[in-house]
């Protein structure tokens, strides 16, 4: 079963398919086009913005904060009815170090803001963050999935 989407895809692993194919397509154009350079740094706005561009074609929801509770295996993101309060917490987080944007990522890796697509959006957040404030990128190609 797959979650309702604009191109009436019922199969769970052709959506997953299609998805990662129009993702990484405009992940591509947000670095291409600039389009990085002009959303807010660190703060969930500009993470919205980012998710809204990478799946605008495919959800509804884009760019918009989950309402619903969510749990990968054992693990329960933060409950849909704190999330509000969570990401105005994390958005006020410093920034300054690696250690402390970091700590940041993993707290809105923690938050789950998204329905779907939060660990491709967060990472393209948080090399946003790492290079206004650090002048560095991660090489994803480099970090283990399962890492």
């Amino acid at each position: 079963m797959a979650l309702e989407n604009k191109l009436g895809i019922t199969d769970s692993s052709e959506l997953a398919r299609v998805e990662e194919k129009i993702s990484k397509t405009k992940a591509l154009e947000l670095f291409e086009k600039g389009l990085l350079d002009i959303f807010e740094v660190g703060s969930f706005e500009g993470l919205s913005r980012i998710h809204k561009y990478l799946f605008e074609d495919i959800y509804e929801f884009a760019g918009r904060m989950r309402t619903v509770n969510m749990a990968k295996g054992n693990f329960r993101f933060v409950p849909a009815m704190y999330l509000e309060a969570a990401l105005a917490t994390i958005e006020k987080m410093p920034q300054a170090t690696f250690d402390e944007i970091i700590e940041k990522y993993v707290e809105m890796n923690v938050a789950h803001p998204f329905r779907e697509g939060n660990g491709r959006s967060t990472r393209i957040w948080l090399d946003a963050v790492l290079k206004k404030e650090l002048e560095m990128v991660i090489d994803w190609s480099k970090v283990d999935k399962e890492d």
